[in-house]
């Protein structure tokens, strides 16, 4: 019985032996073409128990399919990215270069040239077809400033100062409408 024992355990550790002599050979044909690597680590799977441990430390990371995939992938990628044409911001519909609106939704992509009516990027300083200065059509800094100076000098109604998230309008003299929201825990300077 004890002889059964030892010979079915000899049987368990060969069949063992070999199945990992047999993995490593399949799995090194996955990850290489290179028949040297794959008979080197075929040897190394037949070193008892120790051989499959060092392949495992030493196998390439990716197996050819892998490697075959990401390489598809990378490669749709470039060709998508090489023809890739312009769309609008909006609709995502293609535009040319040379529109000035979006023909599908009508969203202004670039401003005319006053002199030459080229089309012009949004931070192009001169047309570079006419050589035209171009002009802003809004001062920023004067706006900025404008808007800074009434919400300074906006005073909200005294009978809505203490209640909370309330939004409060008042006409100035020029017919626009001025709005304040009363922001949680803010604190207001008067």
């Amino acid at each position: 019985m004890f002889e059964t024992l030892i010979i079915a355990l000899a049987g368990l550790v060969i069949a063992l032996w070999i199945g990992f002599a047999y993995w490593v050979n399949k799995d090194a044909r996955r990850r290489s073409r290179n028949l040297f690597f794959v008979g080197f680590a075929t040897l190394l799977g037949l070193v008892a128990f120790v051989g499959p441990l060092v392949y495992l430390l030493f196998r390439p990371a990716e197996t050819r399919a892998d490697v075959q995939s990401r390489m598809a992938e990378l490669a749709a990628f470039q060709t998508l990215a090489a023809r890739r044409e312009p769309t609008c911001p909006e609709c995502s519909a293609p535009v040319d270069d040379r529109y000035i609106v979006c023909p599908v939704c009508t969203t202004r992509l670039r401003e005319p040239c006053a002199h030459c009516d080229a089309p012009l990027e949004r931070l192009w300083q001169m047309c570079p077809y006419c050589a035209t200065p171009v002009t802003a059509e809004l001062d920023l800094d004067a706006a900025l400033t404008q808007e800074a100076h009434a919400v300074t000098t906006l005073t909200l109604a005294p009978d809505t100062a203490d209640e909370v998230g309330s939004d409060v309008g008042s006409f100035r003299s020029d017919g626009a409408l001025d709005v304040a929201v009363d922001v949680v825990g803010a604190d207001r300077v008067d």
